[in-house]
């Protein structure tokens, strides 16, 4: 492994604007690198479907067809603020300037990818059939992956490279989740007036909100409000308010009894101010879970091994493009890669992470 191209590689990434539903100019710069590797490229439809100006990247590099072939996936989107990322390194560290996110998730996880695909080239490493998946559209609904043509992959075995903790983690488990979307209706009237004429969509929706049990709920389930849209002039009763919640379970049961409590609560606010409440709950995707003695995970023990970094079997309270591959027939775990508080101003990474994400990457690749 080349640390000063590993690194070089990953500040070139988070450059790149790459925001969900934009991805295309760094799908465009990942196109060429994997072509100029040997590897066979596609891009497909999936932008047309979800509304982004780019679809997922297939890339395959052909190997000994007597050994088995593996996947593995990264997502190519970024959350905001993530336009104009300065990358700055203090004390074997990188962070944005402050003003941005880093885009560490999940570009970290790409380029430990690509170098471990140029060093396979490079020296000529034996190997079976690698393909590679690089999604669009991961953050708010994982619907890259959910638009990927399955069909078309060969690999039974995963590996995401998309998750925060140390390298060496291996996630096993992750939740489903649900999306819940309500809407209070009562009527309007005078606020200063003759208020008693009106029904409040405010206070329906603070009803129920204070009744229902969120965020944490127990060791495998999490419930929160994401937004809450509604009201005008102080002199109106407000007539309509909207919030979006989602809730998060390991155990499909406790997801239903979840969601089920939050409609609930809605129902009984409605019902107790006299005004009406419109619920949805979509399933956004389901859990996984992979045995700790699977195949997936035991690559991983073993090429962690080699390269004496610990391992350890965890869970994760997120979702990530593994749900969607176990889904789809794919035995998946996700791998820590050392994010860093993702999503936030204060994202950062430790070059050492990404040195280790890439060892065992290659390693990976070496047992494929």
């Amino acid at each position: 492994m080349n640390k000063e191209r590993l690194l070089e590689r990953f500040l070139k990434y988070v450059r790149i604007d790459s925001p969900t539903k934009e991805e295309r100019d760094f799908a465009l710069v990942l196109m060429k690198e994997l072509t100029n590797l040997g590897l066979e490229v596609t891009m497909d439809d999936a932008g047309e479907k979800t509304g982004s100006n780019s679809g997922n990247l297939i890339a395959k590099l052909s190997g000994d067809k007597e050994r088995r072939s593996i996947l593995f996936s990264a997502h190519m989107d970024t959350v905001s603020p993530g336009r104009g990322i300065k990358p700055v390194i203090k004390d074997g560290t990188i962070w944005s300037d402050g003003t941005t996110i880093l885009g560490g998730d999940d570009k970290a996880g790409i380029a430990a990818v690509m170098e471990a695909l140029t060093v396979i080239k490079e020296e000529g490493i034996p190997h079976g059939d690698i393909e590679v998946i690089f999604t669009i559209f991961e953050e708010g609904g994982l619907f890259g992956a959910k638009n990927l043509e399955y069909a078309n992959l060969k690999s039974k075995l995963g590996f995401v490279l998309d998750s925060g903790g140390d390298p060496g983690d291996i996630i096993v488990q992750g939740p489903a989740q649900n999306k819940i979307d309500v809407t209070f209706i009562g009527r309007e009237a005078h606020a200063g007036v003759a208020p008693e004429q009106g029904i409040s969509a405010v206070m329906m929706a603070a009803e129920a909100i204070s009744n229902m049990k969120l965020l944490r709920i127990d060791e495998e389930t999490t419930a929160n409000i994401g937004a809450i849209l509604g009201g005008g002039p102080t002199n109106i009763v407000t007539k309509e308010v909207k919030f979006f919640a989602e809730a998060r379970s390991l155990s499909d049961e406790k997801l239903k009894v979840q969601s089920d409590h939050m409609v609930a609560c809605c129902v009984e606010a409605a019902k107790k101010f006299g005004g009406e409440v419109l619920t949805s709950v979509e399933n956004a995707y389901g859990a996984f879970s992979v045995p700790t003695d699977h195949e997936a995970v035991r690559m991983v023990e073993e090429a962690c091994k080699e390269l004496s970094i610990r391992t350890r079997t965890t869970t994760s309270g997120g979702g990530s493009d593994t749900n969607i591959l176990n889904q789809n027939g794919i035995a998946s775990v996700n791998l820590g890669i050392g994010e860093r508080k993702p999503h936030t101003l204060e994202e950062h990474l430790h070059i050492k992470d990404l040195e280790d994400t890439t060892r065992i990457v290659l390693e990976l690749m070496k047992k494929a």
